[in-house]
């Protein structure tokens, strides 16, 4: 009998968006999230906002930024880290 990972809850997807946009997400989690989107549409939707964000403002380096504006974005994501 050959295991099977859990499907996907919409929380574990969100969290998956960037790696497979990225193409850095191994196959197995690859396939789970396209298992996932393809049954929830609410996923899909936030997929297709965040290409379309992706889209319209480039590709932004941590170069580009002002440092101080870098240092409170990895604020947020540190204190968004505590409260998962």
């Amino acid at each position: 009998m050959r295991w099977t990972a859990p499907p996907l809850v919409c929380r574990e997807a969100v969290e998956l968006v960037s790696d497979f946009l990225e193409g850095s997400l191994p196959r197995r989690e690859r396939r789970r999230l396209e298992r996932h989107l393809a049954a929830c549409d609410a996923c899909d939707a936030y997929l297709e906002q965040m290409r379309a964000v992706i889209a319209a403002s480039g590709r932004v380096t941590a170069d580009d930024l002002d440092p101080d504006v870098l240092e409170g974005l990895v604020t947020l994501f540190h204190q968004y880290q505590q409260e998962s």
